[in-house]
């Protein structure tokens, strides 16, 4: 999907539309503006429902004073008129109240982005403002400030967050991936401090294997190639929806045979991937003029060194990862279900996903088919694409269970001897 070519009210209303499907503003809150070629500011209306928002309803300022449209401008305009007369660089302004973001404002602190390698690259510097009456010249001079200092990001003292970007889509995708940090570090919280990343760490993901890959043209696009495609597209699909990949982050590959496979590419917004964005690569090609995932490199060790192996996912899913980030093995004997799909996931050590994919694809595999790679995402594999994606739900969903146990009491596991008598029954042996 190419947002350049949407008009500015079909944007504003889609993203509205992700960002209240996915229970992070409310009916009467959050507001999103974008400021076009011509100097006018398209912004959503006050007092509509954003669950019903329609493109009849968006407001257009033109010159930013006069309005044209059917109802009140969102009485927020003031901060995103005076943001984009300090950063001309900024084309797009996003408001909202997600209940972790709110918690973070409530004390004062700020998500820490640098606990996996991703977020700090696409959220940029996050700055605070202090608060302010909602609606106020005040509250806008306080927010365009800190905007005109360089963050990309704000978050508002007993109020919620403003993201910024040069277009719709990364203002969302940086206030979507800070919200995911809150929740991470909220989740984390119960299990000990969060590790964070150095730079030097953080830098480690930038080694950009995935490019240094040769190129090749494809022959053809057998049909068994293009069912795949459309599969790995529903999966992914599913797995955005159910918050376990975030727009920016999330990998689903699938062998197709011996010396092949195929893979999510980097840059594309998980929610819109199309099966033309996919990437084969072949004997250790990439599809031409198409950047594949990140960890490239480590799927095909991983095909390589387990021939039953035939589908891998890997992804950010906010309590798993909260285990990763506070370096805490997840304990998946809390239901017998969790322990006979999942086994007992190894923790691996930050970087060897970037330098040591030979080490991870031998730890991996049938007997171990699920790992938590600290600061960074939980890897599933499977005999088939519905099976690693089963184990990637079933280990959020396991973590979930962890830290609510946290909550009531400290969690007992099912004893060593039922575990036996489960690996006996089951051949897990």
């Amino acid at each position: 999907m190419n947002y350049s070519l949407m008009h500015p009210r079909e944007q504003l209303v889609t993203i509205m539309q992700r960002i209240y499907g996915y229970g992070m503003t409310t009916t009467s809150g959050g507001n999103i503006s974008i400021l076009d070629d011509d100097g006018d500011i398209w912004i959503t209306p006050a007092g509509i429902d954003k669950g019903s928002l329609r493109e009849e309803d968006i407001i257009r300022m033109r010159g930013g004073y006069v309005m044209e449209g059917s109802h009140r401008p969102s009485s927020e305009y003031p901060f995103h008129r005076t943001i984009y007369q300090k950063r001309p660089d900024i084309r797009a302004v996003l408001h909202a109240h997600p209940s972790a973001l709110v918690a973070f404002s409530a004390v004062k602190k700020i998500p820490d982005t640098a606990i996996i390698p991703q977020a700090k690259r696409v959220c940029g510097t996050v700055g605070y403002a202090e608060y302010a009456i909602p609606g106020s010249q005040e509250l806008g001079d306080k927010i365009a400030a800190r905007f005109a200092q360089g963050f990309e990001i704000v978050l508002l003292e007993n109020h919620g967050v403003v993201a910024a970007g040069t277009n719709l889509l990364e203002a969302f995708q940086r206030f979507e991936t800070l919200d995911f940090c809150a929740r991470t570090l909220i989740n984390a919280a119960g299990l000990g401090p969060a590790h964070t990343l150095s730079e030097d760490q953080l830098k480690q993901s930038d080694l950009g294997k995935n490019m240094m890959l040769e190129e090749f043209e494809p022959a053809s696009h057998p049909s068994s190639e293009r069912e795949m495609r459309r599969m790995i597209c529903g999966y992914v699909h599913r797995a955005y929806k159910q918050r376990l990949m975030t727009s920016t982050e999330g990998v689903l590959s699938v062998r197709l045979d011996a010396d092949s496979f195929l893979i999510t590419p980097s840059g594309v917004d998980r929610n819109y991937l199309d099966e033309s964005d996919l990437v084969l690569i072949s004997k250790g090609r990439r599809e031409k003029g198409k950047a594949p995932s990140r960890s490239v490199v480590l799927h095909r060790e991983i095909y390589a060194e387990n021939p039953k192996v035939n589908a891998i996912a890997s992804a950010q899913c906010p309590a798993a990862t909260a285990f990763s980030v506070a370096g805490v093995d997840l304990d998946t004997r809390i239901i017998p279900e969790s322990y006979i799909v999942l086994r007992r996931p190894p923790l691996i050590p930050y970087g060897k996903q970037f330098t040591g994919e030979k080490d991870i694809a031998r730890i991996i595999g049938e007997s171990s088919p699920v790992a938590l790679l600290e600061n960074d995402a939980i890897l599933t594999t499977g005999s088939s694409l519905a099976e690693a994606f089963d184990r990637m739900e079933v280990t959020e969903f396991s973590a979930r269970a962890l830290l609510n146990a946290g909550i009531l009491g400290k969690p007992d596991p099912v004893g060593d001897q039922d575990i036996l008598a489960i690996e006996e029954k089951f051949g897990l042996k």
